[in-house]
């Protein structure tokens, strides 16, 4: 029974090193911080996380280094009962880690990620654990591995009848071949812009981009617009989901991460996609409440308060 689970997530654990200041310095500056907190991340661990923390059987796949913050991820993955029988170990690179900028006046942030072992992720690790994959209700994976693995999870994973979310961020340029194995493509409204080449900045915009992903493969485009809510198109049909109003944001890191694990739980458990976007939301409007991202991922009973809540 080891290797089985409801949400199987391809992706990478990256260690979180979070420096709040007024502003980001230029080039040749110091400036004083505001804070400074260290903490589990990267986007497929902070899914998996979520995932988990939803109240999902959810299992990991990655690689790590075999240094201090491999060890906080493997702890991490623990706490929440993450099942790491794929998490390869790589003696040649350390574990990823992100640096973490968030504005001490508005909370927004600015990140850059260096993916270190999961950098060396393939198609053939990928391929052991396709009897993990196949018994998966939902399969998720993202761009801050190698996209030829990402591709080879996916093909998997859909060959296999499981039901494929590809979160492609960062966004880059990928061959329309990718979009065919993806029953749900989740880009952010940047994302969504740089990938279709369309401006989102309208309701507009963000349906022609939709569009153009579904154009291209995809079964359905699934855009988040931050306060805007979500945008939902193709086979599942045109539905602009509102987001949940939050009035105290305090931190919008892993936002999106909380959406995406949330919404795999909702698929999983056989909910409509419309239903599923609205519990993604949940997840993501809980998230941005606590600071920090795989800590700020809200439990099964919050969601569930906070959906009865704001019914």
């Amino acid at each position: 029974m080891m290797d089985r689970a409801d949400i199987v997530v391809l992706g990478t654990f990256v260690a979180d090193l979070a420096f709040k200041a007024e502003r980001l310095p230029v080039v040749g500056e110091t400036l004083l911080g505001r804070g400074f907190a260290m903490g589990p991340g990267g986007k497929g661990s902070n899914q998996v996380i979520a995932a988990a923390r939803a109240g999902a059987s959810a299992a990991m796949i990655t690689r790590i280094g075999r240094d201090a913050f491999g060890t906080m991820a493997l702890q991490a993955w623990s706490r929440d009962g993450v099942n790491t029988s794929h998490v390869l170990t790589d003696d040649a690179a350390p574990t990823g880690a992100a640096f973490i900028f968030v504005s001490s006046e508005t909370g927004d942030n600015a990140i850059i990620v260096e993916s270190g072992a999961a950098a060396n992720l393939s198609p053939a690790d990928v391929r052991a654990a396709q009897q993990l994959i196949g018994g998966a209700k939902v399969f998720v994976t993202q761009f801050e591995q190698p996209i030829d693995a990402a591709i080879e999870g996916l093909r998997l994973a859909r060959s296999q009848g499981v039901t494929t979310v590809l979160n492609p961020a960062p966004a880059l340029p990928v061959d329309n071949a990718i979009y065919a194995h993806c029953d749900f493509v989740t880009p952010n409204e940047t994302e969504a812009a740089t990938l279709s080449g369309i401006d989102t900045g309208t309701d507009e915009g963000a349906l022609r981009a939709a569009a153009k992903l579904v154009e291209r493969g995809a079964r359905n485009a699934l855009i988040t617009l931050g306060a805007k809510g979500a945008l939902l198109h193709g086979e599942a049909g045109t539905h602009l989901v509102p987001a949940f109003r939050v009035d105290n944001v305090v931190d919008t890191t892993g936002a999106g991460d909380a959406f995406n694990g949330g919404f795999a739980v909702a698929i999983a458990e056989g909910r409509a996609p419309v239903d599923a976007v609205r519990f993604g939301a949940a997840v993501a409007a809980l998230s941005v409440q606590k600071p920090g991202t795989a800590p700020s991922m809200p439990t099964r009973a919050e969601i569930d308060s906070f959906l009865r809540d704001n019914g």
